[in-house]
């Protein structure tokens, strides 16, 4: 069990709760290899997906795992909904609540929007990622990945680069990675990084070389062109100059590091088409690991104690 009834964010997660979560996957990563990748673990539970923001992968993955579990899945957008004529958050989940839904995997453009709902309504909330607040089931992934391919997150030198200002992804990576007893680096442009982030006891570094000469694991990130207000920086081309991870990049080390990226990817941006598909790059790894931990949350908060 974890400690928590929701899962809204890393920051309320114990360290114990992530192992727990690790362990349940490992189990579950196992069954989703088995020819028949079917459990019957929550057919007794009705679990909806409420997207109030555009997602493939997120999306794909959370019914595939709820699917795999042997759920009952409801499926919302909010394009073509009532949220179109003025209807309120509370209304569009109490409405789909009436359905006696159990749990709710919400995405929303608003930072707290699950947290709100968490403190209005009865059923589990699992935070699907709330504007550029935190996205947890991707940081479970991300340090679940790291673990399976070094053997341990604890001791790891881990660099996040990119667009950390708009970012979701990195604080619960930070979060998450710093439970587990990593060190974190944030590397971008001085417009990317947030004034905050040196208070969450992070290195700051802005020269990609000197960052990636003190790694074990970089984890590369897209640039939020959607959530950027202002221009924050020249040109794509010039980040790309500056912060782009090619082969050569990586074969001018004098050692092999990890390389992750959340996706979608930016190919010729944040890596390279020959980055994104080397042996030491494991983003298909976190897709796959992907299912098996949001199998094993999914599982955890609805009170399962045994696979």
């Amino acid at each position: 069990m974890l400690s928590q009834k929701h899962l809204l964010g890393i920051k309320d997660l114990t360290r114990e709760d992530l192992e727990l979560i690790f362990q349940t996957a490992d189990q579950f990563k196992e069954v989703i290899n088995r020819p028949i990748k079917k459990v019957p673990s929550l057919r007794d539970i009705t679990i909806a997906n409420v997207f109030f923001e555009n997602s493939t992968r997120t999306k794909l993955s959370f019914e595939l795992a709820e699917k795999r579990l042997s759920a009952d899945v409801i499926n919302f957008s909010s394009s073509g909904s009532s949220v179109k004529k003025g209807e309120t958050l509370l209304d569009t989940v109490n409405n789909i609540l009436s359905m006696k839904v159990d749990m709710i995997v919400m995405r929303h453009s608003s930072p707290g929007a699950p947290h709100f709902l968490a403190k209005h309504i009865d059923a589990t909330i699992l935070n699907a990622g709330d504007g550029t607040h935190e996205h947890p089931t991707q940081a479970i992934l991300d340090t679940y990945s790291i673990r399976e391919k070094l053997g341990t997150v604890e001791g790891k030198k881990v660099v996040i680069v990119g667009d950390i200002l708009h970012s979701r992804v990195a604080l619960s990576n930070i979060f998450a990675l710093q439970k587990l007893g990593a060190e974190v680096m944030v590397c971008g442009p001085h417009t990317l990084i947030p004034k905050y982030i040196r208070d969450l006891g992070v290195i700051v570094e802005h020269d990609l070389m000197k960052a990636l000469k003190w790694c074990d694991v970089a984890n590369m990130l897209r640039i939020q062109m959607e959530r950027q207000l202002v221009k924050n920086f020249p040109s794509v081309r010039e980040y790309s100059q500056n912060f782009g991870l090619t082969k050569e990049i990586l074969e001018s080390l004098d050692k092999e590091i990890v390389v992750m990226h959340p996706g979608p990817i930016n190919r010729g941006v944040e890596i390279t088409s020959d980055v994104a598909d080397a042996e030491n790059a494991i983003i298909l790894d976190q897709v796959e690991n992907g299912v098996a931990t949001r199998m094993a949350a999914l599982y955890l908060l609805a009170g399962k104690k045994d696979v």
